[in-house]
């Protein structure tokens, strides 16, 4: 099994911390992939670097085992950011559009009502991101947090974005590509360390968080203080309601829409990404 990360030429957010990633030692040139595409090689980790949009390459996953024999075991997107408040930040989230009708077409990329598996590593990285990012002076000038769940690509095995934000200027800074790099580096075990979040299966809780905000605040003071991992975070934009006109909105029977649909196959993403673990629902009300 091989962890394949993902890269782009077109995101300077992207192609940045690629290039800082590949100059660490132990990379050798990967196997051909029939599309175009270029690969290399160290330990168990593939990074893939393609031309086209981070979010417009579906399956992926499937396709490198395709092409090459390899079962891939996870896969982490490096990408930009955007936020209206231009905000230099680095980010962590799982992905997925649970909340979009069949009929829907997904703004970024992703398949109606469909969450992907996320990624175990998503809340030891966040902070071992803090960790370096502090190492690194990063902090205080640039923000360190979780995202909310959105966008594609549709994958097949846990998945988990990890972005640089929130503009031009902060895409290409190198201080920021080398901290995302080091990131990889630590957290896949290629500096000789243990890999981190590696999930083992031992009953402990994990997050499904429920409302609140794109960035997750209430949910990444638990994930932060507590320790605990991370599977899927619906913020109030993930759950539409719709209330009939002969109901109340009393019950949840009065209640329609996308939500229960998103809540389900999120919790079922989550639940199949940790085996054996026990997913704790988190619920925060507040939509800002």
């Amino acid at each position: 099994m091989v962890v394949l990360v993902v890269a782009t030429a077109s995101d300077p957010a992207s192609i940045g911390p690629a290039a800082a990633f590949l100059a660490m030692p132990g990379w050798s040139p990967g196997p051909p992939i029939p599309e175009g595409m270029e690969s290399f090689t160290n330990g168990d980790v593939r990074l893939l670097k393609h031309e086209r949009s981070i979010i417009a390459e579906d399956d992926l996953d499937n396709r490198w085992q395709a092409a090459t024999g390899e079962a891939v075991s996870e896969v982490i997107f490096l990408s930009k950011h955007t936020a209206v408040s231009n905000r230099p930040a680095l980010t962590v989230h799982p992905i997925g559009v649970p909340h979009l009708r069949e009929d829907e077409t997904p703004p970024q990329g992703g398949r109606p009502g469909w969450a992907a598996l996320p990624n175990p590593r998503i809340g030891p990285w966040l902070r071992l991101m803090q960790k370096i990012a502090v190492d690194q002076g990063l902090v205080p000038e640039f923000e360190i947090t979780l995202e909310a769940t959105h966008h594609g690509p549709v994958t097949n095995t846990p998945t988990m974005f990890v972005e640089i934000g929130s503009t031009e200027e902060y895409w290409c800074r190198q201080d920021a590509a080398q901290a995302i790099a080091l990131v990889l580096w630590k957290g896949l075990g290629l500096d000789e360390g243990n890999t981190v979040g590696s999930w083992q299966g031992n009953s402990e809780k994990v997050l499904l968080g429920i409302g609140g905000g794109h960035y997750a605040p209430r949910h990444m003071d638990i994930v932060i203080k507590d320790g605990i991992w991370v599977g899927h975070l619906l913020s109030g934009y993930s759950l539409p309601m719709e209330v009939s006109p002969q109901g109340n909105g009393k019950s949840s029977s009065d209640v329609g829409g996308m939500w229960k649909h998103s809540i389900k196959v999120s919790y079922d993403a989550t639940k199949a990404a940790f085996p054996g673990g026990q997913v704790i629902a988190h619920l925060d009300q507040n939509q800002q």
